[in-house]
């Protein structure tokens, strides 16, 4: 299989779906993602959420397309680096909060390790892109 054949490329389309979908969400619902902007950041928390979502946007579209493709992959895995703190401070919150129940505890704590094969797959899709 050559780097440019359609599986090894593969990586590099699913990353850009998630993306662009994770990016339309911080504009169509922004509000959980203003609740999980750590308290720590100076400014607005919607300000974050709507640069973070034009971040994923962004970062789907050169994901998406062939020129742009090393570049985006590059980003993605900035980006996912970026965002960590966020699922920690989500992780964190939900945890100590009485009204969210067991088993979202457990998905906030499940998301967290997510973050590494995101992170690989962003630089597999980088290395396979030419």
């Amino acid at each position: 299989m050559t780097s440019s054949s359609p599986a090894s490329q593969a990586p590099a389309l699913r990353l850009a779906a998630l993306l662009a979908g994770a990016g339309v969400l911080h504009f169509a619902r922004p509000q959980p993602f203003d609740t999980i902007v750590p308290s720590a950041l100076p400014g607005r928390a919607r300000t974050y959420t709507y640069v973070s979502g034009a971040a994923e946007l962004a970062t789907a579209a050169a994901l998406a397309v062939p020129r742009t493709r090393r570049a985006g992959a590059g980003l993605a895995a900035a980006l996912f680096v970026a965002v960590f703190p966020a699922n920690v401070q989500m992780a964190v919150d939900w945890l100590r909060s009485s009204r969210t129940s067991l088993p979202a505890k457990a998905v906030a704590l499940g998301r967290l390790p997510i973050q590494v094969p995101l992170v690989t797959q962003a630089l597999k899709a980088r290395r396979n892109a030419r």
